[in-house]
């Protein structure tokens, strides 16, 4: 039955955990929450992402400067399977005959000579009489000059300059380019102390005649070259070396070079004067 006007009206008060919330606050609270979150999930994204960059991977240790796990890490890697780092000390600053003198009184500064001493008595000067006594007269310690430079001189002899169609003087036949580079692949030490040192050395070789109907076009090899060192007070000397064929990897499927490809490369590329 309707209450009429002049009837009293009644009113109950609900607990304040019964009230209903008004719809129109409850609608507003929802992008409120929404809005919280991606900004909590953003901070923490932000803050992971900060930390990770500040630690070296695989240490776990914060980065620091001087020589800290930042620099450790920038170091040549010596995974399982990589093989050892590339050791050497930083390149010397003096040279003789173009060759690097001056090396370190330790293991890696007798590496880096016998890796340099290896590239010049590889090279095409070898086969020229002055410019191979130069070479000896830079790289042999002075109690093995002479025993190197007569062994030196019979494996440079004229039946060997003409096997690689040189003249007597080691000059290649007019319009072509003779070739002889060593390029070492890596050295290890086969024994060390402080006076003397043992190190072998893995290179890869060029050699041949560059240019049109060449009779010894230019090939590769593969060989590794034993040098002995003597330390004579101020720089690491050869005493004696010897040579091995190998190790000689597979052969690649590369087309070889046309005779002006080849002679326009060892024409444009020059060597290296420091090997390591």
């Amino acid at each position: 039955m309707p209450l009429s006007d002049d009837q009293p009206h009644t009113r109950t008060r609900l607990p304040v955990s019964e009230q209903p919330f008004p719809q129109s606050s409850y609608r507003q609270s929802r992008p409120l929450r929404a809005l919280l979150t991606v900004l909590v999930v953003v901070t923490l994204l932000v803050v992971a992402i900060a930390i990770a960059n500040r630690v070296t991977p695989g240490t776990g240790s914060a980065a620091t400067g001087g020589g800290g796990s930042a620099d450790r890490a920038a170091a040549p890697s010596t995974a399982s399977g990589a093989g050892p780092a590339p050791s050497g000390d930083q390149p010397v600053g003096t040279t003789v005959n173009g060759i690097p003198t001056g090396f370190p009184h330790t293991d890696q500064g007798a590496q880096s000579a016998a890796t340099n001493y290896a590239v010049a008595i590889g090279s095409a000067d070898m086969f020229r009489t002055d410019s191979r006594h130069g070479i000896v007269a830079t790289i042999a310690d002075p109690g093995a000059l002479t025993g190197l430079q007569n062994r030196l001189d019979q494996g440079f002899s004229g039946d060997t300059v003409a096997r690689y169609g040189l003249d007597a003087q080691g000059r290649a036949p007019k319009g072509l380019t003779f070739v002889s580079r060593t390029v070492p692949v890596g050295a290890k030490a086969a024994g060390y102390n402080d006076n003397d040192a043992k190190v072998e050395v893995w290179c890869t070789g060029l050699t041949g005649l560059a240019g049109e109907h060449s009779v010894q076009p230019v090939t590769t090899s593969w060989f590794t070259l034993t040098l002995s060192l003597h330390w004579t007070g101020s720089d690491w000397k050869l005493t004696d070396f010897t040579s091995r064929q190998g190790p000689a990897p597979m052969p690649g499927d590369q087309q070889a070079a046309t005779a002006d490809e080849i002679t326009g490369a060892v024409q444009q590329f020059g060597g290296y004067h420091f090997a390591r």
